[in-house]
């Protein structure tokens, strides 16, 4: 049974019109998913998780004297769990926002499987879309026309790179403002009747014709 649900091609109505399939709109997708669920169970001004994003580890504390916070857990599905897959930014974005999901800095991007450290500043630029944003301005000195070719959303809806952090900032603030799923007025559908007209009599008479005349050639 699914109790909830969010997903990131609704981003474009919280202002996130391009790269929907990026960390960033992850973390993004698992931020409005956390607000709807606990709004949807009436806590979601108990439990109003870290707002100020800071790619460090967050995990919500029960509050005394109030209902427990909501523990889910992560099923990955099929996804590659490896280190910096887009489902640990949903998962991330859920947990800022108020969820109770077990889970690991090893899985987020910034943390070196080598020194075993995990850097908070490296994860948030991915949740803030600076490594997009870094690429960007890589392409645009090195290969003018890759950067039209893989960034032409980009362009044609005039995000550059100085403007992604503060995109997401809105956005995040957008979702906890209006996380609510809005349910679109079914339009009333009218039933077609394909029923063949009635022929006239001359008609019938003329199609009996036709039939005698083929059965005796």
């Amino acid at each position: 049974m699914i109790v909830c649900a969010a997903y990131a091609h609704k981003l474009p109505k919280y202002s996130v019109k391009v790269g929907l399939t990026n960390y960033a709109a992850a973390y993004c997708t698992g931020l409005l998913l956390a607000c709807r669920l606990l709004n949807r169970f009436g806590i979601d001004k108990i439990y109003e998780g870290q707002v100020e994003v800071t790619g460090d580890e967050y995990n919500v504390e029960i509050i005394d004297g109030q209902p427990g916070a909501f523990t889910c857990y992560l099923d990955a599905g099929l996804a590659r769990t490896t280190t910096g897959n887009k489902v640990f930014g949903a998962l991330k974005g859920a947990v800022d926002e108020g969820l109770s999901i077990p889970h690991s800095t090893k899985w987020f991007p910034g943390y070196d499987s080598e020194s075993k450290k995990f850097s908070a500043e490296v994860h948030r630029k991915h949740i803030m879309g600076q490594n997009v944003a870094d690429y960007m301005c890589y392409l645009i000195e090195e290969d003018e026309d890759a950067y039209k070719k893989q960034f032409s959303q980009y362009i044609k809806n005039n995000v550059t790179p100085d403007m992604m952090e503060e995109m997401y900032k809105k956005a995040h603030a957008a979702i906890r403002e209006n996380p609510v799923y809005e349910k679109k007025p079914k339009k009333e559908v009218k039933k077609k009747r394909w029923n063949r007209p009635k022929m006239s009599l001359a008609q019938k008479k003329d199609q009996v014709a036709q039939k005698a005349s083929f059965l005796r050639a």
